[in-house]
């Protein structure tokens, strides 16, 4: 705060603190002068109901002036009064990280035992997946479902089926450093004839759809725009996020349209990072949590 503004607010203050003292003390030297006298406010209803100006009586004068005093005690100790800080220098910063403070020590003696654990590891531990379970409720339930089972344009976590990976180091690495995954819009490209809807009905062949003469004039696309990422097996690239497209799982959509949409007009999807907020320990109980819902056998 500025030196301007710190005069400017003291000065207010003190304002405010004299003005109430000087009408209190108005109130209760009218009182005393005109105790006996009832005076009217001029209105009258029914003929004879008349509103009365009487003033307040000596004990609620006084609970105001206690208010008084309190404030002034209020500011002594605690800031309010220009840049001064208070006899006890209390700030809500500091008392945030106070409290942050305390509440690290507690997960630090929380999450001790799990620290540097292996996900596979941790998967072991009842204890550990169920603090893992608690963290991904209130971190990745809102995305992925409190069972992990996902929704259209985010990843179910109980298959077997994993864009960027499955081994408990790449679950790891995408829970702390989250992924970006961009698909292209081939919309343009493939504008001429019925390029795009070929492409589509052959990408759906990959995954047991129906074979016919538009899927086949689709290979021949597809082995020139999407062979780069997605291989010539359909079975992707998990280094780029490419999806498998032989396993009839579909992130965004499994019918003809949304396939189609997809291609046209390309994807962009993020996991955001989250070791920033969770950290080492706690990412890897999340992870923890996140392999034990695999398939059995997997």
């Amino acid at each position: 705060m500025t030196g301007f503004w710190s005069i400017y607010i003291a000065a207010f203050v003190v304002l405010n603190i004299i003005g109430c003292v000087g009408l209190l003390w108005y109130t209760a030297h009218r009182r005393a002068n005109k105790v006996n006298q009832a005076e009217t406010t001029g209105h009258v209803w029914d003929g004879n109901l008349t509103e009365l100006n009487k003033p307040l009586p000596r004990w609620w004068i006084n609970l105001f002036y206690l208010t008084i005093v309190f404030s002034i005690g209020y500011m002594v100790i605690y800031p309010g009064f220009g840049s001064f800080a208070g006899t006890k220098a209390w700030s809500s910063v500091g008392q945030l990280k106070a409290e942050e403070a305390q509440m690290q020590e507690l997960w630090n003696a929380r999450y001790a035992r799990f620290e540097g654990q292996p996900i596979d590891v941790l998967a072991k531990d009842p204890e550990a997946v169920q603090v893992g379970q608690n963290i991904f409720a209130n971190n990745c339930a809102a995305c992925h479902g409190s069972l992990g089972l996902g929704a259209v344009g985010y990843p179910n976590l109980t298959d077997d089926d994993w864009l960027w990976g499955g081994s408990p180091d790449q679950i790891l690495t995408t829970i702390l450093n989250g992924r970006a995954g961009v698909m292209p819009a081939w919309g343009p490209a493939l504008a001429e004839g019925n390029q795009l809807a070929a492409v589509s009905a052959y990408t759906l062949s990959l995954s047991g759809g129906e074979r016919n003469e538009l899927s086949v004039r689709g290979a021949a696309t597809y082995n020139t725009l999407c062979v780069a990422c997605h291989g010539a097996d359909g079975k992707g690239m998990q280094a780029l996020g490419a999806p498998n497209l032989t396993d009839n799982v579909w992130l965004h959509g499994s019918d003809p349209a949304a396939i189609t949409r997809i291609i046209a007009e390309g994807k962009t999807n993020q996991m955001p990072p989250h070791g920033p907020l969770l950290g080492d320990t706690r990412a890897r109980l999340a992870g923890a949590y996140v392999w034990s819902l695999r398939p059995a056998g997997q």
